[in-house]
């Protein structure tokens, strides 16, 4: 059961997935509360969002990130739903997992090591963002949605993801500010990356797993 919850940790709850198709017509709150709590619970989301804003300081800083993040979120998210996009949900999750493992090494120094320059972090984490919200379209598509209402249920499910980013985001800079206030926050960055790292990888596994044996 843990293996198939992870497997599917991008997607929907079980009894949100059976609302969601009993339903028709425009229902713009049930909509919004359920994108804000997929985003809340969703923790490849936040072991993402945990990595971009990491190394950030300026509330500034983070607004530009967390912004180009929902921009790729919210164009995939509508656009694979509105448009019936089809991928393959498994593999499409696969890079989700990878794009954490990305931003822990981003966040360990690897690309200047390794590649000698810096890799354009907004360009990444806009790039990364489309993948997470074609993460969730996949999952999405996959349901008997009645087509009446859809564009506004889809807006409305969007305005609640953007809405739990910011409450998830809120926690986060709660956690990690008073974390910075301590010593051990430089002292275990680095650990704490290698673990961001291996759950990413864990992830990325459990997903190409997933796809094999489906």
């Amino acid at each position: 059961m843990l293996c198939c919850g992870l497997l599917y940790g991008h997607g929907v709850a079980q009894g949100d997935q059976g609302y969601i198709q009993e339903i028709a017509g425009v229902n713009i709150i049930p909509f919004i509360y359920l994108g804000a709590k997929h985003m809340v619970t969703g923790y490849d989301h936040l072991l993402f969002l945990l990595g971009v804003i990491f190394f950030l300081y300026r509330l500034s800083h983070i607004a530009i990130y967390v912004s180009l993040f929902a921009l790729g979120h919210s164009t995939t998210l509508l656009l694979g739903v509105y448009l019936d996009i089809p991928a393959n949900a498994y593999l499409i999750d696969a890079i989700i997992g990878l794009s954490i493992v990305y931003k822990a090494l981003d966040n360990m120094g690897a690309y200047q090591r390794w590649l000698g320059f810096q890799p354009n972090t907004k360009y990444a984490t806009l790039i990364f963002g489309l993948f997470h919200g074609f993460g969730l379209a996949t999952k999405i598509q996959a349901f008997e949605i009645s087509s009446d209402g859809l564009l506004m249920n889809l807006l409305a499910f969007n305005v609640g993801v953007e809405l739990g980013q910011l409450l998830a985001l809120l926690g986060i800079l709660i956690v990690i500010s008073y974390w910075r206030t301590t010593s051990s926050y430089y002292r275990y960055a680095y650990n704490t990356n290698t673990l961001l790292m291996s759950a990413g990888f864990m992830l990325f596994g459990l997903q190409i797993t997933g796809y094999a044996l489906s």
